[in-house]
């Protein structure tokens, strides 16, 4: 199977795609989670029962892990802090950031240094992982996991010979996990549906039976066709042909020109535009591909390239006869390279069993265990995350880093209401590139503006945990796509059994369903759009989500007999205001010569200071996180 076969709006995927990086800012919080430890901010992690996982209702960037950093911006927190206090410690390494690059360059670095190297790894949030969280719920005393954030460890790119062996390190074989692990025909019988609703479309309408580029067909009783799904749309009669004409159409719409001019204009043209322009499509095609790209880009088509769209399957470039060798926009997956020649695994939880390997790997005495299967289920001892050699401190916010001689520099910190220092041989920044500007003053002019260039995508992963999925199979549906509602496509948690976590196998049992939230602006170029995303997300009370969680749900999954008040359990979202890194785009940013990009600029080594997260790749997935804090570190032990 293509690896981003179940990633676009066609096929209803909630996403294939990474956006791991270094967590935020290192923005510590106050604690206001749902649960009460009895502990202050600074104390909760070692308290009895403190489990972030477990919490319900708005996570992600949740409420209280940007409260220093807003404070310090409001210019309040001075007022009651005080002067920073002198720690009394000593690293030979300071991560700022709990993310995949931060933990995977805390071992790197280990690996090179040895076990007793002394090293501090601070994270603004209540969990690590940065944005590979895990979700956790109980229904009927059955555990139900899913991913809180980034979810795959496929990727676009060959892995580094330093990624795939920590990867191997860590136990994580993905192949030969998918083989042992992944029960791909849980939902055979089952189909892709798309719901028109009233607002876009002009009425509710859900129709089951939409064609899939591999799963959803192979999954279903029979082979649906797009002529047959399109003449049970409500769309007019000329989109209804044009729909078929979409998928099915072998004409060369851009005769006399080569594959590579072909290329060359897709790559300059929003793939609305190519749908418009080029293919002549109706408005309303227009209105039901928006979100296609969601899942992958975090915005709609209105602002990805239309070559990008053609290297991940869409329709409509049958009949241009490009080649497949040579260019092929930002994600071309004409060779692949990670494990191995197909699989598709991922863990229960996505790249949150990724992070929690690598913790246990630099502290076993806080996740027991040995292998990946019994990673999955094995709880995590949060009071030892902050002990040495490698401590793990969370909800603790980087306020400034800063050398206070050419071998050593200093680190403060704020946690609850005061801050802290501590001093430090090597630091790496594993959190965002906007954020280092602020915490870094002695970078030159050029890097800080550099550092600032990438806009972080928003997105929402909202989880909903269901009592069961009986309106689904009497639905005779798993995925449904739904361009003009709230969450822009829904699915059921991939069939994923391994050690003794076992998902849902008869419809009667409780399940996660899976959300997807953009908060794009149509118009706008994609900066602007997700700069008002990020506005949107942090002005969005939970409230707002839940009202349109079951307002969608109800309307959707009625005619199977669906009762939020009742089969609704729990929900979490995951909200994001600054999720996948910036990549990139043709439409609006130029090609800037080998070494002059804005990220390349923006890494570079300041002294005994080095920059590790996929924004300093332009690349939001797991191994170009992996890698770039594996270079951090060859460039902190360089010299």
């Amino acid at each position: 199977m293509h690896p981003l076969a179940r990633l676009s709006h066609m096929d209803h995927a909630i996403t294939r795609r990474d956006f791991l990086n270094g967590v935020a800012v290192s923005v510590a919080g106050l604690w206001t989670g749902a649960c009460d430890w009895g502990a202050t901010p600074a104390e909760a992690q070692n308290a009895t029962g403190y489990y972030p996982p477990a919490l319900m209702g708005m996570r992600g960037s949740h409420e209280g892990s940007y409260a220093i950093a807003h404070s310090i911006r409001d210019g309040t927190f001075w007022k009651t802090a005080g002067r920073p206090i002198d720690s009394g410690e000593s690293y030979d390494l300071v991560v700022v950031g709990a993310g995949i690059s931060g933990l995977a360059a805390a071992h790197y670095y280990r690996a090179r240094v040895g076990n007793a190297a002394r090293i501090l790894i601070l994270d603004n949030h209540d969990d690590f992982g940065g944005h590979a969280k895990r979700n956790e719920f109980r229904v009927g005393g059955r555990l139900l996991l899913a991913n809180g954030g980034t979810q795959s460890i496929e990727s676009p790119f060959p892995y580094s010979t330093q990624s795939h062996a920590l990867m191997s390190a860590l136990g994580i074989d993905p192949a030969a996990l998918e083989a042992k692990c992944d029960d791909d025909h849980r939902y055979d019988g089952l189909e892709g549906a798309a719901f028109f609703d009233r607002e876009t479309f002009g009425v509710d309408r859900l129709v089951v039976g939409m064609p899939g580029r591999g799963g959803d067909g192979e999954r279903a009783v029979h082979s649906p066709t797009w002529s047959t799904f399109s003449a049970k749309t409500p769309l007019s009669s000329v989109a209804q042909r044009d729909l078929v004409r979409l998928w099915e159409s072998t004409a060369d719409h851009m005769p006399g020109l080569s594959s590579a001019e072909k290329k060359d204009r897709l790559t300059h043209m929003s793939y609305r535009d190519f749908l418009v322009k080029v293919l002549g499509m109706h408005e309303e095609i227009v209105k039901f591909m928006q979100p296609a790209t969601h899942g992958l880009y975090g915005i709609g088509i209105d602002a990805v390239p239309a070559l990008d769209c053609w290297s991940i399957g869409f329709p409509g470039f049958r009949g241009l006869a490009l080649d497949p060798k040579g260019p092929g926009g930002r994600l071309s997956y004409t060779a692949r390279g990670s494990f191995s020649d197909d699989y598709s695994f991922h863990f229960p939880d996505g790249n949150a069993s990724v992070a929690r390997a690598l913790v246990r790997s630099l502290i076993p005495s806080a996740i027991p265990g040995t292998t990946a299967e019994d990673l999955v289920t094995a709880p995590v001892d949060y009071s030892q995350l902050d002990r040495g050699p490698t401590h793990l401190r969370l909800s603790s916010t980087v306020l400034r880093v800063r050398h206070t001689s050419p071998g050593e520099a200093e680190v403060m910190y704020g946690r609850e209401t005061k801050a802290y220092t501590v001093r430090a041989k090597s630091v790496v920044m594993a959190c965002w590139n906007m954020m280092i500007p602020y915490l870094v003053d002695e970078l030159p002019a050029e890097q800080k503006t550099a550092l600032r260039y990438g806009v972080k995508v928003p997105l929402v992963y909202t989880q909903v945990a269901l009592r069961n999925w009986t309106a689904f199979q009497k639905l005779g549906m798993h995925r449904v796509t739904s361009p003009g509602m709230y969450h822009s496509s829904m699915a059921l948690s991939e069939p994923i059994d391994i050690g003794t976590y076992a998902t849902a196998r008869t419809p009667d049992e409780p399940i996660v369903l899976h959300m997807l939230r953009t908060p794009c602006q149509p118009g706008l170029s994609a900066r602007d759009q997700q700069r008002a995303g990020h506005a949107e997300l942090l002005a969005t009370p939970f409230a707002t989500f839940e009202h349109h969680i079951r307002d969608q749900l109800g309307r959707v999954l009625g005619g199977g007999g669906f009762d939020p008040d009742h089969d609704i359990t729990g929900i979490t979202v995951n909200r994001w205001p600054h999720g996948y890194a910036y990549e990139y785009n043709p439409l609006w940013d130029p090609d800037w010569p080998p070494g002059q990009s804005p990220c390349e600029i923006g890494r570079k080594r300041l002294g005994r200071i080095a920059i590790a997260n996929s924004d300093a790749a332009a690349a939001a997935y797991t191994d170009v996180a992996i890698d770039q804090g594996y270079r951090a570190v060859d460039e902190l032990l360089a010299g």
